[in-house]
């Protein structure tokens, strides 16, 4: 694999670092509250204004049609300014792929420009209370009506559900477990949303109950019937490239070794180093991956791997950068990344889940 950036790399990286190093909010109010969300929204904006919201868009949709190297680069230098967690993430990163690869032009001209900017904020809704990992056993269904389709059923853990205006999910249509699944997006003002909160008690995810609510033909994205080939499409991007680029981490283990760095423990000190080893080791290994899918490839399951590497290393950050700090990480902002930590291992496909199709899909072990 060839590690050397091109000239034009180097000049775009230097362009990025050099606009954020002036426009970079720092931290901003939590996203999951009124004012923080409004706040995250404004600053996406200010982000699709530079074009630099969605770098590897095609141009007409609001990008400027950059590489997924360029995106990686891009990601290293947002991360490592402390600019702030994205509250597009779900439709950039997990809605936005599907559009472009199975949307219609119509679909992909309402809707992508609108999610570059912030206009329209996505709320991923897979769980179900039956069918968390297990998406398969999902029972919300859609019934035909003349000009489009009733939903029906409830989803739970939606991320940014509670203030977002619109959500995709599945719906069975006709068959079971993987067959008869249809991708749908809706409106969220049509759909009564219920706030859960996290950890922090702020409404990081919600509820949604589906009464009959009314979704037009336009808001069914690919085929009847073939939801479940689209979602695998899904969150392939979401275990595997998209959703947790190497910047994040390796921003968070420079902050680590800074840490243990000021702390004098030896002992810690050999521990965060190994973090900042492991956190360089799947930035070379998404940069390797960018290239096999630049050649025409499909992460696929592989990306299950992936998904259990970043979720454990960024627990072992975070609890270690607890243990530095001891009563004093109440006072930093280490305390939240370890608290959001926690979750990692579970959402977008449990590890124990992931671990199973590692198995059986990667390796070829028996079931």
């Amino acid at each position: 694999m060839d590690l050397d950036f091109s000239p034009a790399e180097r000049d775009f990286r230097a362009e990025v670092r050099d606009w954020l190093s002036t426009h970079a909010p720092g931290p901003l109010p939590s996203m999951d509250t009124p004012e923080g969300f409004a706040a995250h929204r404004a600053w996406e904006a200010r982000l699709a204004d530079a074009r630099l919201s969605v770098v590897s868009w095609p141009e007409e949709h609001g990008g400027r049609g950059a590489s997924l190297i360029e995106w990686l680069i891009f990601e290293e230098e947002y991360w490592a300014a402390g600019a702030p967690a994205r509250v597009t993430q779900n439709g950039i990163f997990l809605l936005a792929p599907c559009l472009m690869r199975f949307g219609t032009p119509e679909q992909r001209a309402r809707w992508l420009p609108r999610m570059a900017r912030g206009d329209d904020v996505w709320a991923q809704a897979w769980s179900e209370p039956e069918a968390g990992s297990d998406l398969a056993a999902l029972t919300s269904r859609a019934e035909p009506v003349p000009g489009g389709w009733r939903l029906y059923g409830h989803k739970t853990w939606s991320s940014r559900a509670a203030y977002a205006s619109h959500g995709f999910g599945l719906f069975r249509t006709s068959g079971t477990r993987h067959k008869g699944l249809t991708y749908f997006m809706f409106h969220l003002d049509d759909v009564a949303v219920r706030p859960v909160a996290q950890l922090d008690g702020l409404p990081g995810f919600a509820e949604l109950h589906f009464d009959g609510v009314f979704a037009d033909e336009s808001m069914v994205l690919g085929e009847v019937g073939e939801g479940w080939r689209i979602a695998m499409a899904t969150t392939s991007s979401e275990r595997g490239l998209t959703l947790r680029s190497p910047g994040r981490f390796l921003a968070t283990a420079d902050r680590l070794v800074t840490l243990a760095r000021d702390a004098g423990d030896p002992a810690l000190a050999d521990r965060a180093a190994r973090c900042w080893v492991e956190a360089e080791a799947y930035r070379l290994h998404t940069f390797g991956t960018a290239r096999t899918i630049m050649a025409g490839a499909e992460v696929g399951t592989a990306a299950s791997m992936g998904k259990v590497f970043w979720s454990e290393l960024d627990l072992r950050m975070h609890a270690l950068a607890m243990e530095l700090l001891g009563e004093r990480a109440g006072e930093t902002p280490w305390l939240d990344g370890f608290l959001f930590s926690l979750a990692g291992p579970i959402y977008a496909g449990t590890n124990e889940i992931q671990r199973n199709i590692i198995a059986e899909r990667v390796l070829g072990l028996p079931r």
